[in-house]
């Protein structure tokens, strides 16, 4: 999986979970040669790599031995970790999205992971005890429908989905959109608490966030929900709810598509060019977790923007796992924490090969990019819950 020998990073990760999907086992060789992947030697693994285009190297016992030798020495910062089962994989978007709609679904299509969309309706009867791994798409949990009130509320499309929330939210029993995401949110904070891994893109990080933080508490203006908003409503806002952020201050505007100062977007000063994002390094031995979310054959990321393009990292809580960042501008592009028995890792930005993905932009053609850092990040996430459970050493 390094640089030079690989030729479809992306679709080796596919080839990965297909094999973990044949009830066989498969071990992650942590910051060895980009994070490579040590398979079964099989004819049936030989064919799939090669009608996908995955490259891959034929290893003797003697070579492979000498490999796990060198990754256990102490003096490596590498670690072997089993894979053992193929999670079962939700992706949390609306019906008859597109997969281009989401940079993880296109990625898990083109990589040929098998995912199953779920949305509102299946998260409030408690399907997410069916899943291992749970995307959130691009989405807006406080209720304001993506604050694009501004500049698309007169647009076919938003008076559209604007109604269909409206009717949707109303035949599950709520009388606002935003009470119903709210309840979406506390499932899923229930799911994750009880063991579940949360990925989440975009604006479903700071939203999710903010909407947890803002139980009880009315923050959407008459525009969205029909009534004012509760008055002096940022001093009732209450962190504690939160996964990852702390401190921000909601953006009490409808015409600014933004939700809080969580997001860096505005704050930006940095040009296309020179817009990239480190990642960090961890022991491997010591910290496989934060090891195993960053492997690339890389450590310079492309950065890439959205609605949420990064994180003030003074809003960051401590106990939060800062995996990516870009110092030049000062944010934080991708973290990751523990929340009760669960895991949820939070990714700044829409699509990591289109810099400024806006509406009714275009689909990435994934074949153009099958070597993307920035979507390697994605599908590291996948399989991270395939990983075997050791104890920890400290």
């Amino acid at each position: 999986m390094d640089a030079e020998t690989q030729q479809n990073h992306l679709k080796a990760y596919g080839i990965t979970y297909w094999t973990l999907s044949k009830d066989l086992k498969v071990k992650w060789l942590l910051n060895y040669r980009g994070g490579s992947f040590l398979l079964p030697d099989t004819e049936q693994i030989r064919k799939e790599c090669t009608i996908r285009g995955v490259s891959y190297e034929v290893l003797s016992d003697a070579e492979t031995t000498a490999i796990l030798d060198e990754i256990s020495s102490p003096s490596k910062n590498m670690e072997a970790v089993i894979l053992e089962k193929a999670p079962k994989i939700a992706v949390y978007s609306p019906k008859g999205n597109q997969p281009w709609d989401d940079a993880v679904t296109m990625v898990l299509t083109f990589a040929e992971i098998p995912y199953e969309t779920i949305y509102d309706q299946e998260v409030l009867n408690d399907n997410l005890i069916l899943y291992d791994w749970l995307h959130l798409h691009h989405e807006d949990f406080t209720g304001q429908y993506g604050k694009f009130y501004a500049n698309y509320r007169a647009t076919p499309w938003y008076i559209q989905e604007k109604a269909e929330a409206e009717k949707q939210a109303a035949e599950l029993g709520y009388s606002k959109v935003s009470d119903q995401k709210l309840a979406v949110a506390l499932k899923i904070r229930d799911y994750v608490v009880g063991g579940g891994f949360m990925f989440a893109m975009c604006s479903a990080t700071d939203s999710f966030d903010i909407a947890l933080a803002a139980e009880g508490v009315d923050i959407c203006e008459p525009m969205f929900d029909g009534d004012p908003s509760d008055p002096g409503y940022q001093s009732k806002i209450d962190y504690s709810k939160t996964f990852a952020f702390k401190n921000f201050t909601l953006e009490r505007s409808p015409n600014v598509y933004e939700f809080s100062s969580i997001d860096m977007t505005r704050n930006r000063r940095i040009n296309k060019e020179t817009d990239y994002f480190s990642l960090m390094e961890f022991s491997a031995k010591w910290d496989p977790v934060p090891t195993m979310l960053c492997q690339n054959h890389t450590m310079l990321v492309k950065g890439f923007m959205g609605q949420t393009t990064a994180y003030n990292p003074n809003e960051v809580k401590s106990n939060v796992l800062v995996l990516g960042e870009n110092k030049t501008n000062g944010e934080a592009r991708y973290i990751h924490g523990i929340k009760g028995k669960g895991f949820f890792t939070f990714y700044g930005g829409h699509d990591p090969e289109d810099y400024t993905h806006r509406v009714g932009d275009p689909k990435t053609e994934l074949e153009l990019h099958p070597t993307s850092p920035g979507y390697r990040l994605i599908l590291n996430n996948v399989l991270f819950p395939a990983a075997k459970k050791k104890k920890q050493k400290t």
